[in-house]
Formats: C-alpha cells, sequence, structure tokens
C-alpha cells in the first residue's frame, strides 16, 4: 500500500501547484517530469505548459524519448507521451526528430477480443507540431504529411489535413483538393479538407466546393459530406456562399440536407441570409427558426423572431 500512498501524496503535490506562484513550481515539476510513473509525468508536462515553464523545453524532449523508447509497458494509454508532444509543441520546439518519431509511432495495447493502437493522439499532436518547425522547408513537412492521409485512424487523418492547411502554401491547397477529390473517406476528413481549401484560397474556391453539395448519382440523397461542404461553404461568410447555399436549399428535396442548408446559412450571419430565413419561418418552416435560434443570433434577429 505504500507505494499507493506515495503516488496519491505526489499527485495532490502536483494538483496544489496548478495555482501557485510559477516561479514556485519550477523545480517540483522538474522532479515530477523524472517520475517513472506515466501518469505524473503527464500532470507535471501539463503543469510545465500551464506555467510555461521553458526552461524545461529540453528535459521534455528527453523524457518524450524516454517513453518513446519503452513503450506501452511504461506508458499505457500514451498519457504521458500526449502530455509531453502537447507541451513540446506549445513551447515551439525546434528539434522535428522528436515530432517525426510520434507521427510514426503506433502503440498496440490489449483489449477484449484483440489489440487497440492508443498512439493515435500522438501521431495527430506531433504531425500540428511539426509544422512549426523552421528547420525544415514546406516540402519536407508536406512530404512526411501525406502519409498520415493514410493513416488507420480518423483523427490522424483529420489533423494531418489540417496540418497541411497550417502551411498555407499552393500546394498545401493542391494537396488538400486532391485529397477531398478522392473521397471515399470519412465526412469529418473531407470537411477538413473543403475548410482548409477555402481558407487558403478564399471565395474563389467556391465553385470548386459548390460541386461537393450534391451527390454524383442524382438517384442518391445528399450524405454527410455534403453537409461538411455547405458548412465549409458558410465559414467563408460572403455573399456568394449566401447565394449558392440558398439556390441549392431551393432545389433540394431532401428534407435533412435542407435543414443542414438553413443551418449554414444561419453561420453565415450575412443580411441576405437572415432575409431568406425571415422568410422561411413566414411561410411556416420551423426548421428555420431553429437554425436562427441555433446559431447565437444578434439582439437585433432576436427582436425579429420575438416578433413573429
Amino acid at each position: 500500500m505504500a507505494p499507493a500512498r506515495g503516488f496519491d501524496a505526489e499527485l495532490a503535490q502536483l494538483e496544489t501547484l496548478r495555482d501557485a506562484d510559477p516561479a514556485s513550481t519550477l523545480e517540483p515539476t522538474r522532479k515530477a517530469l523524472g517520475n517513472r510513473n506515466n501518469f505524473i509525468v503527464a500532470k507535471a508536462a501539463k503543469l510545465a505548459a500551464a506555467h510555461d515553464h521553458h526552461p524545461l523545453t529540453d528535459l521534455l524532449a528527453a523524457t518524450l524519448r524516454r517513453f518513446l523508447a519503452e513503450g506501452a509497458k511504461s506508458d499505457p494509454q500514451c498519457w504521458a507521451k500526449n502530455a509531453l508532444a502537447e507541451t513540446l509543441s506549445k513551447f515551439e520546439y525546434q528539434e522535428p526528430e522528436h515530432f517525426l518519431a510520434g507521427m510514426r509511432y503506433i502503440q498496440l495495447e490489449g483489449t477484449w477480443g484483440g489489440t487497440t493502437d492508443t498512439a493515435a493522439t500522438l501521431r495527430g499532436i506531433c504531425a500540428l507540431a511539426l509544422v512549426q518547425c523552421r528547420g525544415l522547408s514546406n516540402t519536407q513537412v508536406l512530404t512526411h504529411l501525406t502519409p498520415l492521409f493514410a493513416d488507420k485512424a480518423l483523427p490522424v487523418r483529420v489533423n494531418a489535413a489540417r496540418a497541411v492547411e497550417q502551411i498555407g502554401t499552393d500546394a498545401s491547397a493542391l494537396l488538400l483538393r486532391l485529397r477531398a477529390e478522392l473521397a471515399s473517406d470519412e465526412p469529418e476528413l473531407l470537411g477538413a479538407c473543403y475548410s482548409g481549401v477555402l481558407r487558403l484560397e478564399g471565395p474563389s474556391a467556391i465553385p470548386w466546393a459548390a460541386k461537393f453539395l450534391t451527390n454524383p448519382n442524382p438517384r442518391e440523397e445528399p450524405d454527410a459530406a455534403a453537409a461538411e461542404a455547405a458548412f465549409a461553404i458558410a465559414e467563408t461568410r460572403t455573399e456568394a456562399a449566401v447565394t449558392l447555399l440558398i439556390a441549392t436549399h431551393k432545389k433540394t428535396r431532401d428534407p435533412d440536407f435542407r435543414g443542414t442548408l438553413l443551418a449554414a446559412l444561419a453561420l453565415t450571419r450575412q443580411d441576405k441570409a437572415i432575409d431568406y430565413l425571415f422568410d422561411e419561418i413566414a411561410d411556416g418552416n420551423k426548421t428555420a427558426r431553429e437554425a436562427l435560434e441555433n446559431s447565437a443570433p444578434s439582439s437585433e434577429v432576436l427582436e425579429r423572431l420575438r416578433a413573429l
């Protein structure tokens, strides 16, 4: 029972340090990072991030290397590795080999009926962190990120798309366009690609994104990827987006997708979209009213709603 009491005491001490004067927490945090318990180390890494303990950067990197080398035995569920990588990312650590190692890392742990990979979160964290490594060219970063589009874990693929967007180059937009054109993946990933292209290229990419609002097979109703496209287009908050979404709503018959389009229109916060929604409400469309109410409307919009 003594080890358990020791663990509880160390954990309690770390919790008290969260609201303490940052200067007084540096050495206790340094000591906790050397602990063999992965949960204690995870707490220490988060504490270092909370108090901006940049002098601990090299120790954080060394600790991450240690847990990567030791694997699941010392760090089940990757608690320590995730927290260490997140803190190094926050500190804009510039040694890419640590993040590259994390991007390639797979940790299989036993579960009922087989094994599961618990390192997906780590790979995603490291993918986003690699973008800030100034010693790598944009082409080198893209080269390292591209294989993650084939990762078995959806969150890793999504974070790969977000990392590619953060590079911010023409090549980034082209890669996201290509991944979106290939489709055959989860809507969340395709949505990240649509949004990334629109943020990188601006309203000029709206006509490209518009083709994802409907399925190529006219016998099929729009799917979840079409909904992702609608919200990505709405994020531009432009007149072109509103015009497109209204036109799509007018010709769409699927009730679920019609509701999605109304929600997207509400999120644009454009006067033309708001007026269209009020016209729908006046015609008895309850979904249009719900779309406005759920979009954190302005006080003026709320007054118009109350007046109906």
